[in-house]
């Protein structure tokens, strides 16, 4: 096993989007101390998008099937959605799904609802706080407390499989994913980035298993600069990397959004 707290920093974003994400730093308490951090200290862990939250299979969890808004957030907010075969009690696996620049999780749900029906999955969709998810504008910070605080909610409602928890997007939301996930690896147990543009610095936590895909003609975030630098890196850090490539541009066509989540299911 990996030594924890090991600073990875991949500049990719400097090649891709001209810009190189400043490392955040700080430290924060884990496991039961969370309860008793004061607002500085929850502050320093968010910065270093740790997330606090972990399924528990709590015995309030009897939220059924159908969309429901998260109501944490007056403007921007997420809906969590349960397929028609959820169960109460019955573990399910989730995954966190984050919408590209200038997107909304309404506007996202739909890209993986269909599957989420036919592969009985929950689906947790949050907006980010500003047009886009906050490293992409500076640094870690606000979206990484609402993502905590929406995680925590979730799993009070819902019943969910520990050993399925993935997080994914598309796009600004894919760089995100990668960031959070190997943030947080001891709690995402795989990452899905469809179209990436870069890994944001961070320190890398656990070791997900990895589902990247790009299309080659992306004329936003071209594949060269982008996960043809990425994926490398990743297996270079000892990751496990499933990676697709497909002729398209800035899309994610239904096979290829089939072919991540069926390897995150592994079917």
């Amino acid at each position: 096993m990996r030594p924890m707290g090991r600073r990875m920093f991949l500049e990719t974003a400097g090649v891709a989007l001209g810009f190189v994400v400043a490392p955040a730093c700080g430290s924060g308490r884990r496991g039961a101390e969370a309860g008793q951090e004061d607002p500085e200290a929850m502050a320093r862990r968010h910065a270093r998008a740790r997330l606090q939250a972990r399924p528990g299979g709590a015995p309030g969890a009897t939220a059924g099937p159908g969309t429901q808004p998260l109501g944490l957030g007056s403007q921007r907010d997420g809906v969590v959605y349960a397929p028609p075969s959820y169960q109460p009690g019955r573990a399910a696996p989730l995954v966190l799904t984050l919408h590209g620049a200038g997107g909304s999780a309404r506007r996202n749900l739909p890209r993986l609802q269909s599957l989420a029906d036919e592969r009985g999955m929950l689906l947790l969709a949050v907006d980010a706080r500003d047009r886009t998810w906050d490293v992409v504008l500076g640094r870690y910070g606000p979206d990484v407390a609402f993502i905590d605080a929406a995680l925590a909610q979730t799993f009070s409602r819902y019943t969910v499989n520990p050993a399925r928890l993935a997080v994914e997007g598309f796009s600004d939301g894919a760089s995100y994913a990668l960031g959070l996930g190997l943030s947080n690896g001891d709690l995402f147990t795989h990452l899905l980035a469809f179209s990436p543009g870069f890994v944001p610095l961070m320190e890398d936590e656990g070791l997900p298993r990895i589902f990247v895909s790009h299309g080659t003609a992306d004329p936003v975030l071209p594949i060269d600069q982008c996960s043809r630098r990425i994926v490398p890196e990743l297996q270079r850090r000892r990751y496990a990397v499933q990676y697709v490539e497909f002729e398209g541009g800035h899309v994610v066509p239904p096979s290829v959004a089939r072919e991540g989540l069926d390897w995150f299911l592994g079917r």
